[in-house]
C-alpha cells in the first residue's frame, strides 16, 4: 500500500491529537463486552466458552490494530527513505 493513502488509523502527528479517539472507544467497549460475557460465561461453569469469547475478542482488537501499526512502519520507512 503506498504510503500516501489513508485507512481506518489515522495517521499520528507531533501534537497527537489526530490519533484516533475512536478507536480507543473501540477497544474499550470490545474489553468491557469481553470482560462481562466472560465472567458471566465463567460463573455459569461454561470455561471454554469463556476463553473462546476472550480469544475472539483478542483477534477483533489486533484486526483494528494491525493496520496501525502498519502506518507507522510505512511512516518510519518514508521519513527515513529506506
Amino acid at each position: 500500500m503506498p504510503v500516501h493513502e489513508r485507512t481506518d488509523c489515522h495517521h499520528f502527528s507531533l501534537r497527537g491529537d489526530t490519533m484516533t479517539i475512536q478507536l480507543i472507544f473501540k477497544i474499550a467497549a470490545v474489553g468491557i463486552l469481553v470482560t462481562i460475557l466472560t465472567q458471566v460465561l465463567k460463573h455459569s461453569g461454561r470455561d471454554e466458552q469463556a476463553f473462546l469469547v476472550s480469544l475472539s475478542g483478542l483477534f477483533i482488537v489486533l484486526s483494528w490494530i494491525i493496520p496501525c501499526i502498519n502506518d507507522l512502519f510505512d511512516q518510519i520507512y518514508s521519513l527515513f527513505q529506506l
